[in-house]
């Protein structure tokens, strides 16, 4: 079977919100909105933020979704790149978790939640590399 991933879904509680963090944070556009659920084309996969209690209910499982158990990441080409990010997405109703500074395993990154609790890391990362499509491959 294929390895993919077609559709990450975040469970969000105020869509307005929530769009003001990607579209004015990361500067993505969204390819469909409707009431309950905004979807935006990625690089391989689409990212949607769907309204709580809708996603629940198509779920069909009540009272379970809560965010902060994962991190999703964004990796920037350059090192210098991190910081301006997490600045950009705090000021578009993100909290900062952890400011950016280099891991022990190597690179720079940092911790961004959006409005709904969702950490992303914005990470650079000299053994990735980012093809012009912004397709992210893993070198050692």
């Amino acid at each position: 079977m294929q390895q993919q991933i077609s559709v990450i879904t975040l469970g969000v509680t105020e869509l307005s919100r929530s769009r003001r963090f990607y579209v004015e944070g990361f500067g993505w556009t969204p390819v469909f909105e409707n009431p309950e659920v905004h979807f935006y084309q990625m690089n391989g996969l689409v990212l949607g933020t769907f309204q709580k209690d809708a996603l629940e209910a198509d779920m069909n499982r009540t009272g379970l979704l809560r965010p902060g158990a994962f991190a999703l990441a964004h990796n920037v080409p350059r090192q210098e790149d991190v910081t301006p990010l997490l600045e950009r997405l705090v000021r578009a109703g993100g909290t900062l978790l952890r400011p950016a500074d280099a891991p022990a395993h190597g690179g720079f990154r940092g911790y961004v939640a959006d409005p709904d609790e969702h950490a992303w890391e914005i990470a650079w990362n000299p053994a990735w590399t980012i093809d012009a499509q912004g397709h992210v491959t893993f070198r050692l």
